[in-house]
């Protein structure tokens, strides 16, 4: 499988499912509504696979898991929570789940409970990579799980880094941040400009930490993101955002309450992530690299310019045929 797959909402998914990939649409700043209008017309435009994405912790993922699945959306990418209840209905269409895991504990969970394949997102990765590098949980994972289908996702941008997944033990790999920064994405046009044309850019112009949206996550380094990532919010801030997430989720305030106290550092977490949404729609929509907030993956180092996603997809093909065999061996523990 040595297609390209990329995570981020941000790229035109016809043209990149047209063009050899699979495009996965980012259903987390989506209501129901726009998620299923999104899926009508990718689906107009292309008669490739593609994929809807669904953080299960987000606000209105529930009613977005919903509306993918009346759709019957051939792939499903889970990330944040389980795929039990999602992974049955899911294969009673003929679709197939793909879990985002950073780990072997929660691989096998998302096994355990249906998914087809894994995108392993190593620590180089946007936004919630896990604790370890790509270069050690690729082949881990390939010897752990030999007989699932591994999306590998945390500093891919070329041809040498498809080898190298491949090589690893990877079946594809992912590169939101590489496929964001084309002509044919919809992020904004300044933060495509700021990634990319940059001198000074390098890999290390990226943070990461917990304290803007709760969970470890990596991106770009900004003023603004640099303060939010020094300061973890108040009480009752926390508090504020906490009761403003549970009512988008419809979570009653009489189980919010309790929820404060036995169990802060969960409702810290939804709280934070649900508050983070707004400074990622002021960077990726608005363009606003002084008050919004962009994940970006380490990989931003690799990033130099803003082809179109046939040049790119091109590129990298070619290079990466050049690197590896013509029929690349996956090499498993005996």
């Amino acid at each position: 499988m040595h297609s390209i797959l990329s995570a981020i909402m941000t790229i035109d998914l016809k043209t990149f499912s047209n063009k050899g990939g699979v495009g996965i649409l980012a259903t987390g700043p989506l209501t129901a509504t726009e998620t299923r209008d999104s899926i009508r017309r990718t689906r107009s435009l292309t008669d490739k696979p593609f994929g809807v994405g669904l953080t299960l912790l987000m606000p209105g993922s529930s009613e977005n898991v919903e509306v993918s699945i009346e759709e019957q959306v051939p792939v499903i990418n889970i990330s944040l929570g389980k795929a039990d209840k999602i992974s049955p209905r899911v294969h009673d269409y003929g679709g197939k789940v793909l879990a985002t895991v950073t780990n072997a504990k929660h691989a096998e969970a998302a096994i355990g409970s249906g998914a087809d394949a894994l995108m392993i997102t190593g620590h180089e990765a946007a936004a919630h990579g896990g604790d370890v590098t790509s270069m050690v949980l690729i082949p881990t994972m390939a010897n752990r799980f030999p007989n699932t289908p591994l999306v590998a996702a945390g500093g891919f941008a070329n041809g040498r880094g498809l080898a190298a997944a491949l090589t690893l033990g990877a079946d594809a790999v992912a590169m939101g941040s590489r496929f964001a920064v084309t002509k044919e994405s919809a992020l904004a046009e300044r933060i495509k400009e700021v990634i990319s044309s940059s001198p000074d850019s390098t890999e290390s112009d990226t943070l990461y930490g917990k304290n803007f949206d709760g969970i470890p996550a990596r991106v770009l380094r900004t003023e603004q993101s640099s303060y939010l990532m020094k300061h973890r919010p108040s009480f009752p801030t926390v508090f504020y955002r906490a009761i403003g997430a549970a009512q988008k989720m419809g979570i009653p305030l009489y189980k919010v309450l309790p929820g404060l106290i036995t169990q802060w550092d969960k409702m810290y977490t939804i709280a934070q992530f649900g508050a983070a949404t707004e400074s990622l729609m002021k960077a990726t929509v608005d363009g606003d690299d002084k008050n919004g907030v962009q994940f970006i993956g380490q990989s931003q180092g690799l990033i130099q310019d803003i082809p179109t996603v046939d040049e790119l997809v091109q590129r990298i093909m070619l290079e990466a045929v050049i690197l590896i065999p013509s029929k690349p061996t996956k090499i498993r523990n005996s």
